[in-house]
């Protein structure tokens, strides 16, 4: 179950650094919003992988610009951090939401799906995704690398809690929480939750689990769908064709790179019914064999540019087509959940 705390939280560590463990994918958007992110969210994407799986909007409702009074919980979340951090002896610039809203690598991600593929294939072995706090527009990145190896730590540690590592991000690996049940999420956990409130308004998300359910075999009628079948062989075939054979899902390619690059980074995704990662950040490239990771990111373009040619001669067309087939039948059928979902995700 999240709360508006947590979630508020969620959104406010996004903006200090990608939470990910697997990057962003330009080439995964599916142009236009299909009938059933109209009330999932924009952030709603099939995958278009096999397995029936599927990602999910942390907002419902489509696109939209924070209003005033979430812009100015942001402002008050900053200027709270700013005092935490002051009495914990360091200094902290409040940084006004409209300058967060810009990520690092959002020009990367603006680019057309074929223009990525050519400079950064998938974005996961090509764009360090443990710099993504590294913004030298921030005065608070200044201020941090001005800090001894030591004080850094101190300050990562009032700032994000004991469990946050240098470029923002908060690793959390199941069990951990302190006494309180609560995890110790630093001046920026603090501030959210004295704006936000304590966990009152908490969303019950099991309500939706018969939902969520369905829409894993909606997802699993659109794989198994001939036309989605017969598209995928001709991308197979496709891919062979230029010099990359084996492949027979979609998401194969890009999978074999992450796979690759965690080999390379030591990275272990949790173990199957282990605990889970709560948030997460990326493996940093540092220590990473140079010559192994050119190898590999050179692998990637070729991969990705590959990939997406063969998508493009017919398998996104198809893909698509029976994408918004289903999932119009599927929203006359569930439109009552599906009403619900989006009028209480928008009113948290």
């Amino acid at each position: 179950m999240k709360s508006k705390t947590a979630l508020a939280l969620v959104a406010v560590l996004a903006l200090a650094a990608c939470g990910n463990d697997k990057a962003p994918v330009a080439s995964d958007q599916q142009s236009g919003k299909s009938p059933l992110a109209e009330y999932m969210g924009d952030g709603f994407v099939s995958s278009s992988s096999g397995g029936g799986s599927f990602r999910i909007a942390t907002r419902a409702g489509g696109a939209q610009q924070p209003s005033d009074e979430e812009l100015a919980k942001q402002r008050k979340v900053e200027d709270a951090t700013v005092a935490c951090m002051k009495d914990a002896g360091f200094e902290y610039v409040a940084v006004p939401p409209e300058q967060q809203a810009k990520g690092k690598f959002s020009d990367a991600f603006n680019l057309p799906p074929d223009k990525f593929a050519e400079q950064y294939g998938y974005g996961i072995s090509t764009i360090d995704w443990s710099k993504a706090g590294d913004n030298d527009s921030n005065p608070n990145t200044k201020i941090r690398k001005a800090l001894s190896p030591t004080a850094q730590k101190a300050y990562d540690k009032a700032l994000n809690g004991p469990n946050a590592t240098g470029n923002g991000a908060v690793v959390i690996q199941g069990g951990g929480p302190n006494s309180s049940g609560e995890q110790d999420l630093g001046c920026r956990g603090k501030a959210v939750k004295q704006v936000y409130g304590d966990n009152k308004g908490a969303i019950d998300f099991k309500k939706f689990d018969s939902l969520f359910k369905d829409i894993q075999a909606l997802q699993k009628r659109i794989d198994s769908d001939q036309r989605v079948l017969d598209a995928t062989t001709a991308w197979t075939d496709c891919m062979a064709d230029a010099g990359h054979s084996g492949y027979k899902k979609v998401s194969d390619p890009r999978d074999e790179v992450q796979q690759k690059l965690d080999t390379l980074t030591g990275n272990q995704p949790p173990a199957k019914g282990g605990p889970a990662k709560t948030i997460t950040g990326p493996p940093s490239f540092d220590k990473v064999d140079s010559a192994k990771l050119s190898d590999l990111r050179k692998l990637e373009i070729e991969l990705a540019v590959a990939d997406q040619k063969c998508k493009a001669k017919g398998y996104d067309d198809a893909y698509k087509k029976v994408q918004y087939e289903q999932e119009k039948e599927f929203v006359d059928q569930h439109k009552a959940e599906l009403e619900a979902y989006r009028d209480e995700m928008a009113n948290r």
